[in-house]
């Protein structure tokens, strides 16, 4: 029996089956591009923990940061006995993020707790009760984000009920929208959003510029500007859900930057800590400002060690350009997979950000099974990857953005030879 093996054993008798993994084994050390399991067996890494070790594992500058602050203090809760890391993470968002207005941010502990404070946030500031999603969004796994996230297998089945008041529109979704463009996409969302809920009645819209769970779909052009033009016309906070395109993923700091929007509040986690949880909102200091004291925090939002991480995290991202090394990635990845075989609809995504599509050959019928089979043989050959797409049909690729070039290449070999089983 090998390690991993001896391991899972262990995990039957002590973990919940409800929580999954994607490979069977069981990782010993990370970085740079890879990952080794208790066998010895290396890993290319395309998935970066879900997006999260943009900046590798065990970044240098991430764990000298952490032993640091380990040594100095592990809590005080901001809440309570505040310390200057805080200040400085809130103040690294306000200048990493698009917006020429005056900001704020707040800090805590996982993306699904931002956009449920983002949504407070909102509420609060409006005095009004809806929220507008979209199709394929994911936005977490507590109660409220659940309501917000479109998929039923595997996060919301069986949970309900739901929080109330949220309402779906339909997403831009190029590849299945019959050729509209940004703007008429818009107009259809606009349309149902007008006539089922009210602009008087919206207090957000919610949405993420490119979807992650949902299958890394890209808006056409134009969409999400139309939407956003809607939302401040009408009153709503526009919300941007930056948690998986955030921090240099996608090749700009924020995926909001590729079309010029400036959200009113943008919510943050996953890149930006390194590894350590950590989430934050940012945005419009009025918006910010209009909760009373008290309403917004949490025993370990904004933990000091976790500040320590994020803010040497942003300090590598700038020191190695992982924007433009995003950019690089994306490059690589899109001509490794130019000659795509008549089960690929399409491979689309930004920086390091990227996703191909499986339907039925000369259809755009979803094809999951196939999907599935070519994951199983990247996992099998020593490649991390992850599925994703409302149907099951998604391929997504997340390598992190320290990825050395010899690991990307062979990482994409393998991937190219298990689209020949």
């Amino acid at each position: 029996m090998t390690s991993s093996e001896e391991l899972h054993k262990r995990r039957l008798a002590a973990v919940a089956k409800g929580v999954g993994s994607v490979i069977p084994s069981y990782v010993a050390s990370a970085g740079g591009g890879t990952l080794t399991d208790v066998d010895g067996r290396e890993w290319i890494d395309f998935a970066s923990g879900i997006a999260v070790t943009n900046v590798g594992n065990a970044a240098p500058r991430v764990v000298e940061a952490v032993r640091a602050q380990v040594e100095r203090f592990t809590h005080t809760c901001f809440m309570v006995a505040p310390y200057e890391s805080y200040v400085t993470v809130c103040e690294q968002l306000i200048d990493l993020t698009p917006g020429s207005f005056e900001k704020r941010a707040a800090l805590f502990n996982s993306g699904a707790e931002a956009v449920e404070n983002a949504v407070k946030i909102a509420r609060h500031a409006t005095g009004r009760p809806a929220v507008v999603v979209f199709d394929h969004a994911y936005h977490g796994r507590t109660n409220l984000t659940m309501a917000l996230t479109a998929k039923n297998m595997p996060y919301k089945h069986r949970f309900g009920p739901f929080a109330p008041e949220v309402y779906r529109a339909p997403m831009s979704y190029p590849l299945r929208d019959g050729g509209l463009t940004g703007p008429e996409a818009a107009r259809r969302a606009i349309d149902v959003i007008e006539k089922q809920v009210g602009g008087s009645n919206v207090a957000a819209v919610l949405i993420e510029p490119i979807q992650g769970e949902g299958g890394f779909v890209v808006p056409a052009p134009g969409f999400l500007p139309a939407v956003a033009a809607w939302a401040k016309a009408n009153g709503a906070v526009f919300i941007a859900d930056e948690i998986q395109t955030g921090f240099a993923r996608t090749g700009q700091w924020f995926a909001s930057e590729d079309e010029g929007l400036e959200p009113d509040l943008i919510t943050t986690a996953k890149g930006m800590g390194g590894g350590l949880p950590i989430a934050g909102v940012v945005g419009r200091a009025d918006l910010m400002d209009a909760v009373h004291a008290g309403g917004l925090g949490g025993t370990y939002g904004g933990n000091p060690v976790a500040c320590a991480a994020a803010l040497a995290a942003i300090e590598t991202m700038r020191e190695l350009d992982l924007n433009a090394a995003a950019r690089r990635i994306g490059d690589t990845i899109k001509a490794a997979l130019a000659d795509l075989d008549p089960g690929v609809a399409e491979v689309r995504g930004r920086g390091a950000m990227i996703a191909m599509e499986f339907v039925i050959p000369g259809t755009i019928e979803p094809d999951a099974t196939r999907t599935a089979a070519v994951s199983k043989a990247c996992h099998e050959a020593g490649l991390l990857t992850l599925t994703c797409g409302t149907y099951g049909n998604v391929l997504r690729f997340l390598p992190p953005l320290v990825i050395p070039d010899e690991d990307l290449r062979r990482g994409l070999d393998i991937l190219r030879a298990a689209l020949l089983t």
